[in-house]
């Protein structure tokens, strides 16, 4: 990746400055703009987060809106209410303030001398959500969206809930994770001696996200709101929706691409939750140049070509041997001029009793008691790009599932799209789920896992109403699995494996399931199969990826990371630890100092599935000079037959001395899960 120095514009950057909102309070932004700007007004591009624009990611933001403010633009990065300097209280993700506040922050935008009037948003994660959400919200001056990492479903597609299933490997993970990042103080360099009131108020007031996220199990009006995907139409405005196959959030792209009816582009690459010009798994591209090309065609009228590209551009992996990190992922570079697209077929394999086959056989019936470790193989839910993030060899899982493997192929085949599977399928107990996974089987017996998918068979029907299983009825259920796109190499096999339990992806069911298959016509599998068309090998290249010069910093500690798993045999007890310390740095122009660290502890015993546990822990450090402050927050999960139960713990200490310390406790009744 290229450090770019020389810039079209000469820029400024503004530090600090507050952004008034009606009620009274102000948001923290911070500013970068061409020299000249007042006098020559350009289009503005915001980027509205909660993750503190002075620390956690402020490495980040200066390779990214001094480039766009190089080129012309004025950028500017605004902390929610709530998050670091900005005044108030965050109580959760995506509420209507939140968006109530965003409208107010594009207007104000608009009307600065140095704005020409016109906005475009731009984020990751939680910046691709709310960027989305406000679209729909239809503000005058917003002309344009891209949107990375995001959904436009948050029951179906966040990390809260799959397939109805709850998502044991990251609802609590992230719950703590917002705990102890809203529990961070403000800058008294920005803020003055008003910090301690401020900070002190965000402690007492700000709540566990994790209790209102479960006090919603079925996809009600709570998860409706902030889904895109109630209503397309109110988006009005150009979307350009970003991601990568490792990442979780990639089917909100074919999603977005079929549901809007706005000029809209996707791109989707082998990357993990990251932007493509840091993309990893790589290849990198240079993506800011991509950015630039859109902002210039929506924002300034320039002439770009954006609109006579394909609509999706995607990268088609390879087939590779199943590892926990890739450099980079082997592939190449494909398009399609609109989505859905007729150059995607189906084509149905069955489940047989001994293999996956093209022809339906005879009816069969297999069964499968849950093997409450199944899953572990299943790599992290939401990968950075990290060292032993991705699944490793499925063979150990596959022997814990029933599988069905097809016959060595003749001829490479590529997949584009969301697979299906179709089962015909009983429980012995009123409340069961079911994990489905698409390997590609090497000859020499290596199984890399290609996509995935779960549904809570109570929401068999429903995702509103779910309703109890007759235990030994036969149900027919489709699951989908996660969009991909993959090449599998002539000689490979293809492979569904199914069980009953999947941790800790899927909160266990409350009981032990023998959940029972039944083979024919009605279990199945489709493949999006896509054929190669020539304009593929005509892609014109993505350009290298390039990068603003970064934040000044000195590294005090190091960053060290260590993923583990073991399983003791005469307990039965297995156990994924995940360690991330992420070091010390010091800002060299502002003397701050920044550390974090946090593990997150999931356990469960053979055979007992009301052992499964959640722990994380957390502990920042902020400081400068005698300013110096601390956080720690824990926050552990169980379940027993009837309860999910929750412990969150939360101190904050000033210059070693504890000022607050709060513990909260709290049941939320099962519903179906």
């Amino acid at each position: 990746m290229g450090v770019r120095t020389e810039f079209p514009f000469a820029i400024r950057e503004i530090e600090n400055t507050w952004i008034p909102l009606q009620d009274g309070n102000r948001l923290a932004a911070r500013i970068w703009l061409p020299v000249e700007a007042e006098r020559q007004p350009v289009p503005a591009i915001l980027e509205y987060i909660p993750y503190r624009k002075d620390d956690a990611t402020a490495p980040k933001d200066f390779g990214r809106h001094p480039y766009f403010a190089g080129f012309g633009y004025a950028s500017i990065r605004v902390d929610l209410r709530g998050s670091g300097d900005s005044d108030g209280i965050l109580y959760d993700e995506y509420l209507a303030q939140e968006q109530d506040d965003a409208l107010e922050v594009i207007a104000w935008i608009a009307r600065q001398p140095w704005c020409t009037g016109t906005v475009g948003m731009i984020g990751k994660s939680w910046g691709g959500f709310n960027g989305l959400q406000v679209a729909a919200r239809r503000p005058p001056a917003l002309a344009a969206v891209i949107s990375l990492c995001s959904t436009d479903d948050r029951y179906n597609n966040d990390c809260h809930y799959m397939g109805g299933c709850l998502l044991g490997s990251d609802m609590l993970s992230w719950a703590s994770y917002m705990l102890a990042y809203n529990a961070r103080p403000p800058d008294p360099r920005f803020v003055g001696e008003a910090w301690r009131r401020m900070w002190l108020e965000r402690l007492e007031q700000t709540p566990p996200f994790i209790e209102a996220w479960l006090s919603h199990q079925r996809q009600d009006e709570f998860w409706k709101h902030g889904s895109v995907s109630t209503d397309y139409s109110a988006i009005r405005c150009p979307v350009f929706a970003v991601g990568g196959w490792a990442d979780p959030y990639v089917n909100a792209i074919p999603q977005l691409l079929a549901g809007l009816r706005v000029p809209r582009k996707g791109l989707i690459g082998p990357w993990s939750h990251n932007y493509p010009e840091l993309g990893s798994p790589g290849p990198a591209i240079g993506f800011l140049q991509e950015c630039l090309r859109w902002w210039d065609y929506w924002l300034k009228g320039i002439e770009t070509g954006v609109l006579q590209e394909p609509m999706l551009r995607a990268w088609i992996q390879e087939s590779a041997e199943p590892q926990g990190f890739y450099s980079e992922r082997p592939g190449r570079w494909v398009a399609e001029p609109s989505w859905p697209t007729t150059n995607v077929r189906d084509a149905r394999f069955f489940l047989t009793p001994l293999s996956l086959n093209q022809m339906p056989e005879p009816h069969g019936q297999l069964e499968i008691r849950g093997e409450q470790r199944t899953g572990l193989e299943a790599g992290v839910w939401c990968p950075y790009g990290g060292e032993a993030e991705l699944p490793g060899d499925q063979r150990a899982v596959d022997g814990q599932s029933l599988t069905f493997t097809s016959e060595p192929l003749g001829t490479p085949v590529d997949i584009l799209g969301f697979p299906r599977v179709a089962l015909e399928v009983a429980a012995d107990r009123p409340n069961a789920l079911v994990a489905v996974r698409l390997c590609d089987v090497a000859p020499d017996g290596a199984s890399t896992l290609v996509s995935w998918g779960l549904l809570n068979l109570t929401h068999r029907d429903s995702h509103e109403s779910p309703t109890p299983l007759d235990p030994g009825t036969r149900y027919v259920v489709q699951v989908r699995l996660n969009a991909v796109g993959h090449r599998i190499r002539a000689g490979h096999r293809w492979r569904v494996g199914v069980s009953p339990t999947y941790w800790p992806h899927a909160w266990p069911s409350p009981e032990p399931v023998t959940l029972s298959l039944f083979t024919g016509e009605t279990s199945c599998l489709d493949l999006p199969v896509r054929s190669s068309r020539p304009e593929d090998g005509a892609l014109p290249p993505f350009g290298e990826a390039e990068w603003s010069p970064p934040l000044p910093l000195e590294v005090v500690r190091a960053p060290s990371r260590v993923r583990s798993s073991q399983h003791d045999q005469l307990s039965g007890k297995s156990e994924l630890i995940f360690r991330l310390d992420s070091g010390r740095e010091r800002f060299v122009g502002s003397g701050l100092e920044y550390e974090e660290s946090h593990t997150d502890r999931h356990t469960i015993v053979r055979g007992d599935p009301l052992s499964a546990t959640v722990e994380c822990e957390w502990d920042i450090h902020i400081g400068r000079g005698a300013w110096q402050t601390r956080i720690a927050a824990s926050s552990k999960m169980t379940a027993d037959h009837d309860r999910f139960l929750v412990t969150c713990e939360l101190e904050a200490y000033e210059s070693g001395v504890r000022v607050f310390a709060t513990t909260r406790a709290f049941a939320v009744p099962r519903d179906h899960v």
